[in-house]
């Protein structure tokens, strides 16, 4: 085993807040649940990241009970469940020592968000010199906020914005800030095949 699923902050949180609704990827959960089957069925190690939030009273905060896989994903048994504090999956967890121990120098990345948790996971991950699959379409993000923009606006002001940082561009940007510098940009049908198609009628 050389290589690693790494599912990050694919939980019940984001699904809380008022953003989910425009997310940038509707089907995020069936695509993960694939690159899942998929590095399970080729023995490959799958760790699972959750954010934490502690006394913040917030949807992270563990004791709101949203810190947890949205279903049906499920950790196995032995499939490691850690919990960072930071916006990589490194700097407050003990994952490097973990894929150090099991000799892991393949990881592949998905979850949400985008350009937060994931991106910076894998630039930290490239710089540690592990060789880094990112699965942009098994991603999730929201649109941003333009930096000037007041606190506390609804959904709909946020997206009336001019100035909102809209997901196709944040996709778009992670995908060149990273490509040939910290990862190798793939899809879920590159690494899973195509999707089933089911009978018809």
């Amino acid at each position: 085993m050389s290589r690693a699923l790494l599912v990050i902050d694919v939980q019940e949180s984001f699904r809380q807040l008022p953003i989910w609704r425009v997310g940038s990827n509707p089907d995020l959960v069936d695509r993960v649940s694939r690159l899942v089957d998929a590095a399970r069925t080729d023995g490959e190690r799958v760790v699972w990241v959750l954010h934490s939030d502690p006394g913040t009273g917030n949807v992270f905060d563990p004791a709101s009970g949203h810190v947890r896989l949205i279903e049906p994903l499920v950790a196995l048994p032995d499939e490691p469940v850690l919990t960072k504090t930071s916006r990589n999956a490194f700097t407050t967890t003990n994952l490097h020592q973990l894929l150090t121990a099991e000799g892991i120098r393949e990881l592949v990345v998905c979850g949400i968000q985008t350009e937060q948790c994931c991106e910076t996971t894998a630039r930290l991950a490239a710089d540690l010199g592990f060789d880094v699959t990112f699965v942009t379409d098994a991603t999730a993000t929201f649109p941003i906020p333009h930096r000037d923009a007041a606190a506390g606006l609804s959904v709909d002001e946020i997206l009336a914005d001019p100035r909102t940082l809209g997901t196709a561009d944040i996709l778009a940007r992670t995908e060149y800030a990273l490509a040939g510098r910290f990862a190798t940009i793939r899809t879920v049908a590159e690494l899973t095949g195509p999707v089933p198609v089911g009978p018809i009628g």
